[in-house]
C-alpha cells in the first residue's frame, strides 16, 4: 500500500544518481560517478558511519611476496562455509591493491613497517599476514577521513541529516528517491540509485555498530523489488569490550582482531584457554568457531563475559591505541589487565543480491558495501575482507551506475507518481529484546517461529519520518532474517541450530527472500539433489 504526501513541504529534484550512504562503499561509487559528469547527490543520514568505526584493517595480497590471491580465496572460501560465490571472491580480492593504492594517492596514512612498506598484520581465518592497518588499530577512521577530504576536494554534492523513505520502482527500474530531512519530504528523480546504508546491527540489544545501522538499505530494496539473501547470517564479533551497563546507542567498542593476530589469548574466569581444541587456529579461528566458543564457555561457567589476555602483546597501547583508549574508560590497562569480552552483533553477511559491481535485480538499482550479498562472504565473513569489498565494490558499482544512467533514455515520471509507503513496526526496544532472544549467535526453531509470529502480527503504520522509517526497517529486516534462519534447518557459518548442529549439505545454498505483490515475504530455498 501507498499513501501521497501531502503538497505542502515537498521539494523536488531532478539528478542523474542519488547515493545514499556516506561510508567507504557510497564515497567510492559518488566519487566515480561524479566523474563521470553526471549530476551525482549523496544522502548521508549521519556522519557517524560503520567504516569509521573498523579497527583491524583492509585484506589484500602484495605483489611479489610468498602470500597468493589464491590463498587469499582459498581462505575466504573456507572462512564462508561453502556458501561463498568463488567467482565473485577472486573478483574481489584480486583488486585489494589498485584500491589501497588509489587511497595512499589521495592522501591514505597506512602504517608502515621499518623498511618503508606498508606494514601487514595477520587475523582471524588468514593464514598470512596480508592486512594492511592505519593508526594501529584505526583503519576506518582513516579510510573515512581520507575519502571525506576527497569528496570535498571533488566538490561533491552531500546533503547530510536526509533519512530516505522510499525508493520508487516500475516495470522499468527505479523513479528515484523520496526522503526526509526532518522538515520536509524530498523527491530526486533519478535514473539510477546506489543503496551503501551499511548494516543491520541494531537489530540486537547490543552491537559493534552505531545508531544508524538500522538495516534501510534491506527495506528499499526489497519495497523497490530487489532480492536479499543470507540474512541469516549475521557475523558476532567474538571480542566485543564487555561492561555490565548496556551503552545508550547500543554500541558496544570493538576490540579489534588484530589483538589477538598480536598474540592476545582468550581465557576464562580460570584462566583456562576458551578456544583449545575447537579449531585448529585456535584463537585465529574465523569468528563464527569463536563466537560460539566463547558463548558456549559463558553459558557454561553461567557468565556475561570471558576475558582476552593481550598483556604479552608487545608495546601494547602503541600499537592499539583505539582498543586501550576504550579500556582506559572503564579502568583498565591492557599491558596489565585481562580485557572483559563478549560476542556483539558486528556485520551482516547477507544482503541485497548484487553482481560483483553492485547491480541488483531491478534495473537502475545498485546495492554496495555491507547491505550487499555479492558472494564474496557466503555464510561467514573472514576479518578485513569488508574494507576491501566496500572499497572495490563501490569504484565498480559507480561506474556501473554512470554507464545505466548516461545510457537510459526513459522519462523520469513525475512527483506526483512517487508516494510514501506502509509497513509493519513493532517497537524498537521489543524488537531488539526479541530478535536477541531468538536470533542471535545461537538460535531454535520454536525461538523463531516465535520471533515471526510476532513481527508478523505488528501494526501497520505510514512511512512518511526518519524514526518511523528506521523502525519499519529493523522489523522487516528481523522478518526476513528470522523466516530465511527458520528455513536454514541446519548449523552453517554464522548460523547456529542448536535444534540442527550439523550441516545439511542439500542446504549448501543461498535462501533468497522477496517481497511478493501481496506485500508479503516470500522465502525461496532451491534445495540440491543428488548431493553426495
Amino acid at each position: 500500500m501507498t499513501t501521497s504526501p501531502t503538497t505542502s513541504g515537498v521539494r523536488d529534484e531532478r539528478v542523474d544518481i542519488v547515493v545514499v550512504g556516506g561510508g567507504a562503499a557510497g564515497l567510492s561509487a559518488a566519487r566515480v560517478a561524479a566523474r563521470a559528469g553526471l549530476r551525482v547527490v549523496v544522502l548521508v543520514k549521519s556522519a557517524d558511519t560503520a567504516t569509521r568505526y573498523a579497527q583491524g584493517g583492509i585484506a589484500y595480497v602484495a605483489t611479489g611476496g610468498a602470500d597468493s590471491v589464491d590463498a587469499h580465496v582459498e581462505d575466504t572460501v573456507v572462512a564462508g562455509a561453502g556458501l561463498c560465490d568463488v567467482d565473485a571472491a577472486r573478483s574481489i580480492v584480486s583488486s585489494g591493491a589498485d584500491v589501497v593504492e588509489s587511497l595512499v594517492a589521495r592522501s591514505g596514512r597506512f602504517d608502515r613497517a621499518v623498511d618503508g612498506a606498508l606494514a601487514r598484520t595477520r587475523e582471524g581465518g588468514h593464514h598470512a599476514r596480508r592486512i594492511v592497518h592505519a593508526g594501529g588499530d584505526a583503519t576506518g577512521a582513516e579510510v573515512q577521513r581520507t575519502l571525506t577530504a576527497d569528496a570535498q576536494v571533488a566538490g561533491l554534492d552531500i546533503r547530510s541529516g536526509v533519512t530516505v523513505l522510499r525508493v520508487p520502482a516500475g516495470p522499468y527500474g527505479v523513479h528515484g528517491v523520496l526522503a526526509t530531512d526532518g522538515t520536509d519530504t524530498l523527491v530526486f528523480h533519478a535514473r539510477a540509485v546506489v543503496l551503501a546504508t551499511g548494516g543491520l546491527g541494531q537489530l540486537y540489544t547490543c552491537s559493534t555498530n552505531p545508531s544508524g545501522a538500522t538495516a534501510d538499505g534491506i527495506a528499499l530494496a526489497l519495497d523497490a523489488g530487489a532480492d536479499v539473501a543470507d540474512l541469516e547470517f549475521v557475523q558476532f564479533h567474538p571480542t566485543a569490550l564487555y561492561s555490565p551497563e548496556v551503552p545508550v546507542d547500543g554500541r558496544r567498542p570493538l576490540v579489534s582482531e588484530a589483538v589477538r593476530g598480536e598474540g592476545a589469548v582468550l581465557i576464562d574466569m580460570h584462566g583456562e584457554s576458551v578456544t583449545a581444541g575447537v579449531h585448529p587456529l585456535g584463537d585465529l579461528a574465523p569468528r563464527d568457531v569463536v563466537a560460539r566458543a566463547v558463548t558456549a564457555r559463558m553459558h557454561a561457567l553461567g557468565v556475561d563475559h570471558v576475558l582476552l589476555d593481550a598483556t604479552g602483546v608487545e608495546r601494547v597501547g602503541e600499537r592499539f591505541p583505539t582498543v586501550t583508549a576504550s579500556c582506559r574508560e572503564l579502568g583498565l590497562d591492557p599491558a596489565r589487565d585481562p580485557i572483559p569480552v563478549a560476542p556483539a552483533a558486528h556485520y551482516a553477511c547477507g544482503g541485497v543480491v548484487t553482481d560483483a559491481h553492485g547491480r541488483t535485480c531491478v534495473p537502475g538499482l545498485y546495492a554496495v558495501g555491507e547491505l550487499a550479498r555479492t558472494g564474496l562472504h557466503g555464510g561467514n565473513r573472514l576479518a578485513s575482507n569488508s574494507l576491501l569489498e566496500g572499497l572495490v565494490t563501490g569504484e565498480r558499482a559507480g561506474r556501473a551506475a554512470a554507464e545505466f544512467a548516461a545510457a537510459a533514455s526513459r522519462a523520469v515520471p513525475g512527483g506526483d507518481e512517487i508516494a510514501f509507503a506502509t509497513a509493519r513496526v513493532l517497537p524498537r526496544p521489543v524488537l531488539q529484546a526479541l530478535t536477541t532472544a531468538y536470533a542471535s549467535v545461537l538460535r531454535d526453531g520454536s525461538g523463531l517461529d516465535e520471533l515471526v509470529a510476532v513481527l508478523s502480527s505488528a501494526d501497520t503504520v505510514t512511512v512518511d519520518g526518519a524514526r518511523i522509517a528506521e523502525d519499519a526497517a529493523l522489523t522487516v529486516a528481523a522478518e526476513a532474517l528470522a523466516r530465511a534462519a527458520s528455513a536454514r534447518t541446519e548449523s552453517r557459518g554464522a548460523h547456529t541450530r542448536t535444534d540442527h548442529p550439523d550441516r545439511d549439505d542439500e542446504l549448501c545454498v543461498p535462501i533468497t527472500v522477496r517481497r511478493s505483490e501481496s506485500g508479503e515475504l516470500d522465502v525461496t530455498v532451491p534445495r540440491l539433489t543428488g548431493v553426495d
